[in-house]
């Protein structure tokens, strides 16, 4: 199962603090993505560090993604809107120079329509726009000899577009609304912020089964086996979101999304990123607790396969086998029971000896 773990920026870690030296920092951490963060105004400086990791990356072939502005009023007023659009605009312009695979995108408040079919649709249509434009701007023609350094450009694919979930109740985001535009809109994919669901669900995502389900309802409903998710700790209140910490902090644990991933995620291509605080070190964390869910997982079916030889070998099932394995293991369990007990202490006998004890000295403090 491809499995591609990565911070949201640079690492914390990195003393240069440019996004070409935070990609070498990854790379050493074993570590295979990032999301570079516009989430404010993009200066214009900043396009040097964009296209050094752009090359760096087809290069290489890390995969960079992209985070658009955090704040945006896509189902606000025809001006929100505008301004949200313009912003979103800078965002595709950097993608196409940065060479990212993914750029996520918030929708923002309800608005005026509320939740519902009106506000799914309208939603759908400016994506299916954002889409269209994605397109117009990669790979032109007559820009290929201006844009020769940039071979990504013309040779890969455009970026798919990242509806992420929202962590609170009067934003649009649930994982149903974003699944329904997804499914209507080409080229996008849905981003599961795991903590943002975790804090709307009231605490939904706490065990392996939980996260059957959510995946299993994305393949339902979306179909396909290529996911997106952000993953951090999260403090939460009455179904909202907010502010993320770091994970062993928070009741959102990462084991049991371990869990899953390592007993049926082989069907899955993954990219989490860490949106952690801790940034890379809780990257770091995940990929620890999911190495140890492989190796659990391995040691459970080496054994179970272990099992199925001596079975056959003895003449037995696998399931008498177990049952004498399990009442071997009782015997042994009540034999040091019974050695653990302690010896009954034997009576002492009178003393001969002179003793100068009386029964006051029991009341004596000193």
């Amino acid at each position: 199962m491809p499995l591609r773990l990565g911070p949201a920026g640079v690492p914390l870690s990195c003393k240069g603090r440019t996004i070409v030296e935070g990609m070498d920092d990854i790379t050493v951490l074993g570590l295979e993505t990032m999301e570079i963060q516009t989430v404010r105004t993009i200066q214009p400086a900043h396009f040097d560090q964009y296209w050094q990791a752009g090359i760096l990356s087809y290069k290489t072939g890390f995969q960079m993604n992209l985070h658009g502005p955090y704040y945006a009023e896509l189902l606000g007023g025809k001006r929100e809107r505008n301004r949200t659009l313009t912003k979103f605009e800078v965002a595709l312009q950097v993608s196409k120079i940065v060479n990212a695979r993914h750029i996520v995108f918030h929708v923002g408040p309800y608005g005026e329509e509320g939740p519902g079919k009106e506000a799914n649709e309208k939603v759908a249509t400016i994506f299916s726009s954002i889409v269209e434009r994605i397109h117009e701007i990669w790979g032109r023609p007559e820009e290929e000899e201006d844009y020769a350094a940039f071979p990504w450009v013309h040779s890969e694919d455009p970026p798919l577009i990242g509806i992420e979930t929202s962590g609170r109740q009067e934003l649009w985001g649930t994982v149903e609304e974003v699944l329904e535009v997804c499914n209507h809109v080409e080229g996008t994919v849905p981003v599961l912020n795991i903590g943002h669901i975790h804090a709307r669900g009231h605490g939904s995502m706490r065990t392996s089964e939980d996260y059957a389900e959510l995946f299993d309802m994305v393949r339902e409903n979306y179909g396909g086996s290529k996911f997106y998710c952000h993953f951090a700790g999260i403090e939460h209140r009455m179904g909202n979101a907010l502010h993320y910490t770091q994970i062993k902090k928070s009741d959102l644990k990462f084991e049991p999304f371990a869990e899953f991933l390592a007993e049926e995620g082989d069907w899955m291509d993954i990219t989490i990123i860490s949106d952690s605080p801790l940034l890379e070190h809780d990257a770091m964390y995940m990929m620890q607790h999911y190495d140890k869910a492989r190796q659990r997982l391995m040691e459970i079916r080496a054994r179970d396969e272990r099992r199925i030889k001596l079975a056959k070998e003895s003449g037995l099932t696998p399931e008498e086998l177990e049952l004498l394995e399990q009442e071997a293991a009782d015997a042994r369990m009540r034999e040091e029971s019974e050695d653990s007990k302690p010896a009954k202490a034997t009576a002492k006998a009178p003393s001969k000896m002179m003793s100068f004890d009386t029964a006051e000295d029991d009341d004596d403090l000193f």
